[in-house]
């Protein structure tokens, strides 16, 4: 079976961690994964960021999208929108929806926010349009995952969210529910991959 991907953009860190436990989570269930993320769209703050980081990780290319069993699609919310340069990848995937490669596939999405009303629920709607226009399967978190009831910081039943500046967790880890959440979502993306993949 083909792996799921999960893509995402981050510049300071905080949805790479999403990503990172998100893919926890899709191991778990013994699925195939890799963690990809998108290009930079450049400016002087993000040469900077990316002269400090430690692990760089591969930038995806449109013939691992095409070939997944599943995408996970993670971007900070910029105005209760994508950020570009998830937008801008998307808008490069024209050939893949011509050939309808993604069509039937599951697909979730997630975000970061500075702020707890930050349009995080707008930024996953904004997300997964495109995906939909695709043809995928969107496979949101259902509210018997106790920590949908329970978080005080990130969480939703759109998608997996972070707070980075809530006065209860820190930019650098998530909080226990966010954690969970994510795990959760991985194991769920995975589990729909495997019953939505095609007969042969």
């Amino acid at each position: 079976m083909h792996p799921i991907l999960v893509l995402y953009y981050s510049r300071h860190g905080s949805t790479k961690r999403l990503a990172d436990a998100i893919a926890q989570g899709v191991s778990s269930e013994d699925m195939p994964v890799i963690v990809r993320t998108v290009k930079r769209i450049h400016d002087a703050q993000d040469e900077e960021i990316e002269a400090n980081a430690s692990d760089m990780v591969p930038e995806v290319t449109l013939q691992e999208l095409e070939q997944c069993s599943g995408l996970a699609l993670g971007s900070p919310t910029r105005f209760g929108n994508m950020a570009a340069p998830v937008k801008h990848f998307l808008d490069s995937t024209s050939s893949q929806w011509l050939k309808g490669s993604l069509i039937n596939k599951p697909a979730c999405v997630f975000t970061s926010s500075s702020s707890m009303h930050g349009g995080q629920e707008s930024t996953l709607l904004s997300m997964m349009i495109p995906l939909m226009h695709h043809g995928m399967v969107i496979c949101g978190l259902p509210y018997s995952e106790p920590e949908l009831h329970s978080t005080k910081t990130g969480g939703s039943p759109y998608g997996v969210t972070h707070v980075a500046h809530s006065g209860q967790t820190t930019p650098e880890r998530l909080s226990a529910d966010e954690k969970a959440l994510c795990l959760a979502q991985g194991k769920r993306l995975a589990m729909l991959a495997k019953k939505l993949e095609p007969k042969t």
